[in-house]
């Protein structure tokens, strides 16, 4: 082979590997190999945590631990009347026409922040479903429906005396005062005796001038409802001073009350709570006003001595 054939075939080979390094070159400007190109994974949907019902609720019930938990919900359909635990920020309710929106920014920072203030209200009050217990449902919820302010009253909420009371029983409210409630010792939920206490006629003229008193029974082991407004007494609290106090008493038991209310003065006995369990209401019928004693006079040995017979 000619020395000028060889010089030519040298050249096409170096500039064919040359081209070919110019080539992977433009390909891969950083020098790294190109990566094989693979499907993206879908992208998941942010959830936030809504209190729903644990099981069936009925009107009138109230709600215990039992009764709730949290369920994971997508944020895009959480409507702004559910209760969220608050870890994950969700769309705000619309504003009324004619007002401005309020400026919502969902950072990461706030998100943050309300996981820190979540945890923290967590660790001293049991987290925002403790909030709830107490409260007494008004229309039913079905398991796995979202709680909403409209099926259920919460304790301070209007209409929770309503809601809170037994079906077929009613709410009477009687003054009280620190002597007539043992002390103020008496708190939302105890069970109490009634007695009524009674000014009576002397029935003779050896009674003149002096008063007489007869005190009984009208009604036992009822509950307490409120003394005052207070519904419940603080974690803390072991003694309620009011001027009121509100009971839970049948329909017929009512006029027992409101007749003792007339006739005299009321004062609460309050019951052990190991003393509950037996039957309540009317004991007896309250002493009117105008009931007179009869007085007779026995003579025993020679000596009088007057007997009241009521």
């Amino acid at each position: 082979m000619k020395p000028a054939r060889i010089a030519v075939i040298c050249i096409a080979a170096v500039s064919a590997i040359g081209l070919a390094f110019v080539v992977r070159a433009m390909g891969s400007p950083s020098g790294e190999p190109t990566a094989v190109a693979t499907a993206a994974p879908a992208p998941t949907r942010p959830m936030a945590k809504v209190l729903v019902a644990a099981r069936d609720l009925a009107p009138g019930q109230r709600l215990v631990e039992a009764d709730l938990e949290w369920k994971d919900w997508p944020v895009d359909e959480v409507n702004p009347a559910f209760i969220t635990d608050g870890s994950v920020p969700v769309p705000a309710a619309a504003a009324p026409e004619g007002e401005a929106a309020p400026a919502t920014t969902d950072t990461t920072a706030e998100s943050a922040v309300a996981r820190v203030t979540r945890a923290a209200n967590d660790l001293t009050t049991g987290g925002a479903k403790a909030d709830y217990f107490g409260s007494v449902v008004r229309e039913p919820i079905l398991a796995g429906e979202p709680i909403v302010g409209r099926k259920i009253v919460r304790a301070g909420d209007s209409g929770y005396m309503a809601a809170y009371l037994e079906p077929g029983m009613r709410a009477m409210a009687i003054g009280v005062s620190v002597e007539s409630a043992a002390g103020g010792f008496i708190l939302p939920g105890d069970r109490v005796d009634v007695i009524v206490t009674v000014e009576q006629q002397a029935g003779n003229d050896d009674d003149a001038g002096r008063a007489k008193f007869a005190s009984r029974i009208v009604m036992q082991n009822v509950k307490v409802l409120a003394i005052d407004q207070s519904t419940r007494a603080g974690d803390d609290q072991q003694a309620v001073v009011g001027a009121t106090a509100t009971l839970e008493v049948a329909p017929q038991d009512a006029e027992v009350v409101a007749l003792a209310k007339a006739a005299g003065t009321l004062s609460l006995v309050l019951r052990s709570y190991a003393d509950t369990s037996g039957p309540s209401g009317r004991v007896s019928m309250p002493p009117r006003a105008s009931e007179r004693s009869t007085a007779i006079r026995v003579f025993r040995g020679g000596e009088p001595e007057v007997v009241n017979v009521p």
